[in-house]
């Protein structure tokens, strides 16, 4: 089963977009992928949304807090949005194929990282918090980077969870945590007077007496009061119902709202909720959406084919008399299985108390299986681009003067040997992760693990073929030698 994780890191940079590209950019990673960017120069503060696999995007946003601690200093920094942290905080929330616990467990690997890779103290909080006084996180941030740094070398309280009761001199700490989806909510005021929408956040949030499942603030934002929530559960308490609340409290105080805005995304069915309350539709029900229908009605087509669908196309592409796809993109897929398999195998020990004590293994193995795997599917088609291109050179050698037509042909032919190879050396670090994975997962598992050492071995040998194929057809002696002395350790691996 594949793992989708959202995260959502909330920079203290709003204002110099160069600093906020630098910092996305660090993030961008096989198998993350960028769904927002928000940034907002009243708070000084961007919001990023990233999602993608388990592994893949701790280490997106390990990566964005190093490339934040580079180029954020909170000793000048200012703004209307309480902070930290130049990476102020970092929540994992579970899409598919994961539970908030698993979040818990990877917010607990980032925390680690975090401290171990740039010395920043990292606090738990939500669902991934050590205690319940931190399980909300505008207790931990109570006093801001120069309160804690005040006080976190004598106040127990404010120890942290990771990391010595130090924070970095200039990104500060980071709170990073487990939560569900939460909808970041404003609504600005026809007022400049932040002291009501102050009033009115008081009135909403639950930590004084409003709605269950709400936080907020106000600020002076674009010259107008902003009340500044954030919902954790939209489902019990849902949008419309915070709107009408905020609407109420402000004619109290003879002003009313002229705007709100989301800050991020926002589910689907928290508008389908919104819509059904403010039109008063009878009978509503989301399959009356056209988009919700039509996405059940093609899901259900798909199910029909079951898994054989998913894979069937490849299948009769690699079966039709063309030269592409051949064995070189087989042998990447086939690989790609392998490296599939395996990481399932290691996923489904990790967590379980009986291979607590190879927790570090496992998502080490998990980690480097999950790059592999993204390497070898863009592989697939990699194989049949370089092909094209050695084509491709044939033709154009025939317009060209010896020279020139044997070095275009060998450097093409130099591409279309690099990508089996490099498939084949990942192959074998497949193979070799999966027998090490043998006696630190479930023994009832043997059997997948068994398959893919098989298939990683005969990703090996189809990828090696090729590369020797293409070998023969080479000038660049010097370049085969190189070759086939780094082919010596592969061929014996796949034997």
């Amino acid at each position: 089963m594949s793992t989708l994780v959202e995260s959502v890191p909330n920079f203290s940079e709003g204002r110099d977009k160069s600093k906020v590209d630098a910092i996305v950019e660090s993030m961008k990673i096989p198998g993350v992928y960028l769904l927002d960017r928000e940034s907002d120069a009243d708070h000084n503060r961007s919001v990023i949304t990233i999602v993608g696999e388990r592994e893949a995007i701790q280490e997106a946003a390990i990566r964005g807090v190093g490339k934040a601690a580079e180029l954020i200093d909170l000793n000048v920094h200012t703004g209307a949005h309480p902070r930290m942290g130049a990476t102020d905080v970092v929540p994992f929330i579970p899409i598919e194929g994961v539970t908030i616990e698993d979040c818990v467990a990877m917010a607990r690997h980032a925390g680690q990282e975090i401290w171990k890779r740039f010395q920043i103290p990292v606090y738990l909080y939500e669902a991934a918090a050590t205690a319940p006084e931190r399980q909300n996180l505008e207790d931990i941030r109570r006093g801001q980077f120069e309160g804690i740094r005040a006080e976190i070398a004598t106040n127990p309280a404010r120890k942290p969870d990771f990391g010595e009761p130090r924070l970095h001199p200039t990104a500060g700490g980071t709170a990073v945590g487990a939560r569900k989806f939460l909808i970041a909510y404003n609504v600005f005021l026809d007022t400049p007077d932040v002291e009501i929408a102050k009033k009115i956040a008081k009135a909403v949030r639950f930590s004084s007496g409003g709605l269950r499942f709400v936080k907020g603030a106000g600020f002076l934002v674009r010259g107008l009061a902003q009340v500044s929530m954030n919902l954790t559960d939209f489902e019990r308490t849902p949008v419309h119902r915070v709107f009408e609340l905020v609407k109420r409290e402000a004619e109290r105080y003879g002003v009313m709202p002229i705007s709100s805005e989301i800050v991020g995304l926002i589910p689907k069915k928290a508008l389908e909720q919104a819509a059904e309350w403010f039109l008063q539709v009878e009978n509503f029900d989301s399959s009356l959406i056209l988009e919700n229908r039509l996405a059940a009605v093609m899901s259900g087509k798909m199910a029909v084919g079951g898994l054989r669908a998913g894979v069937e196309p490849f299948i009769e592409q690699l079966a039709a008399p063309t030269a592409i796809p051949g064995g070189g993109s087989a042998s990447a897929a086939s690989a790609a299985m392998a490296a599939g398999l395996a990481h399932m195998v290691a996923a489904m020990s990790r967590g379980k108390k009986g291979y607590a004590p190879y927790e570090s293994q496992l998502s080490s193995a998990i980690s480097h299986l999950g790059t592999l795997r993204e390497e070898l599917k863009a592989a697939i088609d990699a194989d049949a681009a370089a092909f094209n291109s050695v084509m491709n050179a044939y033709k154009q050698a025939k317009s060209a003067d010896e020279n020139s037509a044997a070095s275009m042909i060998d450097n093409a032919l130099q591409q279309a040997t690099s990508v089996p190879l490099n498939v084949a050396v990942k192959a074998d670090e497949i193979a070799r992760i999966s027998q090490s994975l043998e006696p630190i997962t479930n023994p009832n598992m043997r059997s997948d693990l068994v398959t893919a050492i098989a298939l990683a071995r005969a990703a090996v040998t189809g990828a090696m073929a090729n590369v020797e194929i293409n070998l023969a057809s080479m000038k660049d002696q010097a370049f085969v030698k190189k070759v086939r002395e780094r082919a010596v350790g592969l061929a014996k691996a796949s034997s």
